[in-house]
């Protein structure tokens, strides 16, 4: 499939943003992104009804949807779950890879899309909870790219590159159920699950990080994990807010910065898969 033939759904409704920072970041690169309301997919604006399967990448974006009441994503992902949630795990099945950043990944999450440990499940297996610093976290931070294996998102990294990106959260803190934290730790090790940590960028390759460089006191300093087959990917870090280095602050200011690997590998993995 040609880039130019790839549609991307960037998925809002109340309360979501950085839509059009996403939406940019794959419009430059030549794919078709498309904001599509929640609305659409749902099939109440009539003659503006939407399938998943219109698009071959769904983004959810970073924001507060729906105030984030009850917990964050957590209404979005109930829409989504009453009515869709068929599809996006034929989506899924069919290898079509879905983003979600910040709030995004906390839908994610919330769907049960994600860690998937043993398939999508019906509950969520895990949170992104309260910062431990309790309060909201804006400003560019270091993550380490710790996938070993191919990725849909992340081929043009290499292992154990250090990316800066911002993170503007303040409910970031990955966590899973205490009781199960340890066997659950392992197989996302083991899957390699766990594709972005936090890291120092005073000893980059320790894994014993604190705040401020973790921002939300995160398990094991995860920042982004991927379901199993790896084309579902939830970061807490905004790479479409890093596409440019002049972005983040970094020389060479017209240059791709950090984030836009991200959206550069996953348009190609579409271009050579489908």
């Amino acid at each position: 499939m040609k880039v130019e033939d790839i549609r991307v759904a960037i998925l809002r409704m109340e309360g979501t943003n950085c839509e059009d920072e996403s939406y940019h970041a794959f419009e430059r690169l030549g794919a078709k992104p498309e904001y599509v309301h929640i609305k659409q997919m749902l099939g109440l604006v009539e003659g503006e009804e939407r399938s998943p399967f219109d698009y071959q990448i769904l983004m959810f974006p970073g924001g507060f949807s729906a105030g984030d009441y009850i917990r964050a994503g957590a209404i979005f992902a109930a829409i989504m779950k009453s009515r869709l949630m068929d599809e996006l795990k034929e989506f899924v099945r069919e290898g079509y890879p879905i983003l979600g950043v910040c709030n995004g990944f906390q839908v994610l999450v919330e769907l049960g899309m994600l860690p998937a440990l043993d398939g999508i499940s019906a509950q969520p297996e895990a949170v992104l909870a309260t910062n431990d610093s309790n309060r909201f976290e804006c400003r560019n931070i270091y993550i380490r790219h710790d996938k070993k294996g191919d990725s849909p998102f992340t081929s043009l990294y290499k292992k154990g590159e250090v990316l800066l990106m911002p993170v503007a959260h303040a409910e970031g803190k990955f966590m899973v159920d205490a009781k199960k934290e340890k066997d659950i730790l392992k197989r996302l090790n083991e899957n390699d699950q766990i594709v972005f940590r936090y890291v120092d960028p005073d000893n980059p390759e320790s894994d014993d990080v604190s705040y401020p460089w973790n921002p939300n006191g995160a398990v094991e300093n995860i920042a982004g994990i991927t379901n199993p087959d790896g084309n579902v990917l939830g970061m807490m870090p905004h790479p479409e807010r890093a596409y440019y280095n002049y972005m983040v602050g970094l020389p060479e200011p017209e240059a791709f910065g950090p984030g836009a690997g991200i959206f550069r590998s996953v348009l190609d993995y579409i271009s050579h898969r489908f």
